[in-house]
């Protein structure tokens, strides 16, 4: 299926029905009083994050969702009937906006969770509801009132524990394939990866977390280059983020150091929290390097990048490297749990492979 992570839909609540004006009309009761009953309520809209959904494509094709309009009263005292509510399901981590006014009306960040979207208009007053010691027989009646009517973006931002980020080939694909369940595309071109990708590493019986793999991100992004910054704001509800770097650039003339600063610069463009975010390095590929140079390239590399953070030497493709660095990821997500919101770690998945 393919993944859509924005949509735009109209919403419309149901108007709700009218009261009647009536008076009883029975044999040997000649001067009945009035029996109009009310009108039902309109239908509303609702929205319910659910884990069992990915993905907003429903929406991009649906995009009118009326919901219908109550009963009217009736005479004998009979009410009208309330519509039938709509319930509209999207995937967890959806971020709902009133188009019109940019004001962000829920953010559905755990399953189940319901939101009140547009309210159905309430039911009219039947005349029955007028009399009165000295208004033996109204005439009055009040009509239903028109439901809510808005335009709302859908936006799904992915939730993740740790996110992967990297230029295009970096072997973000690969690194994922190898500690996790997921399967992504992996070829030896730019832009394998079209979609974010999610993916459970589980580090041992009761310890796991969920990883996201991201499009490869180059220089350029903020101006259109590559695919953008399309697909950063996935990253944004993520604790860590791994910068994943080919140590075995194609040609001599590739300046890593270069690449891996345009890349932070690239964060603090899309945004400048992100760019704060935890940020460790992973140096993939290394299984390409002479083994007795390995670690000094590596030192080096780091040294010409001033980095003073985590730094991690790995092949995702063998899975050299891969145990320690997901171990240490564990250790530091158990130490940084999100303020009063618990551990997001997941249990009962599929092992990792690495």
């Amino acid at each position: 299926m393919k993944f859509f992570d924005e949509a735009i839909i109209q919403v419309y609540a149901g108007k709700g029905g009218d009261g009647v004006a009536s008076f009883r009309r029975e044999k040997y009761i000649p001067k009945g009083g009035p029996d109009g009953g009310d009108g039902g309520r309109g239908g509303s809209i609702f929205a319910v994050a659910d884990r069992n959904i990915n993905t907003l494509i429903d929406y991009r094709f649906a995009r009118i969702h009326r919901a219908k309009k109550g009963e009217n009263g009736q005479g004998s005292d009979r009410y009208g009937k309330s519509a039938e509510d709509i319930v509209l399901r999207v995937p967890v981590g959806t971020i709902i906006k009133d188009i019109n006014t940019g004001e962000t009306l829920a953010d559905l960040t755990h399953d189940q969770q319901k939101i009140l979207l547009a309210k159905g208009g309430s039911g009219g007053i039947g005349n029955l509801h007028f009399k009165s010691s000295t208004n033996r027989a109204p005439r009055q009646f009040t009509q239903g009132e028109p439901g809510q009517e808005l335009e709302l973006k859908l936006e799904l931002k992915v939730l993740a524990d740790v996110g992967l980020l990297g230029m295009p080939n970096a072997g973000k694909s690969t690194l994922i394939r190898a500690v996790s369940a997921a399967r992504p595309k992996v070829a030896d071109y730019p832009f394998t990866t079209l979609q974010p990708n999610l993916g459970v590493v589980r580090v041992d019986h009761n310890r796991s977390f969920v990883m996201a793999d991201i499009p490869g991100l180059i220089e350029g992004a903020a101006e259109g280059v590559g695919l953008g910054h399309r697909f950063l704001k996935h990253l944004t509800r993520t604790r860590l983020l791994l910068h994943v770097i080919d140590m075995t650039p194609l040609n001599a003339e590739t300046n890593l150091v270069h690449e891996a600063r345009a890349l932070a610069k690239e964060l603090e463009k899309f945004d400048a929290s992100l760019s704060q975010k935890p940020r460790w390095l992973v140096l993939n590929k290394t299984d390409m390097m002479p083994e007795q140079e390995r670690d000094e390239l590596c030192r080096q590399f780091v040294d010409k990048l001033e980095w003073k953070e985590n730094y991690f030497i790995i092949s995702a493709l063998t899975g050299e490297g891969c145990k320690h660095l997901i171990y240490a990821i564990m250790e530091y997500l158990e130490q940084h749990l999100p303020p009063q919101e618990g551990n997001s770690i997941v249990e009962n998945e599929i092992p990792n492979q690495c």
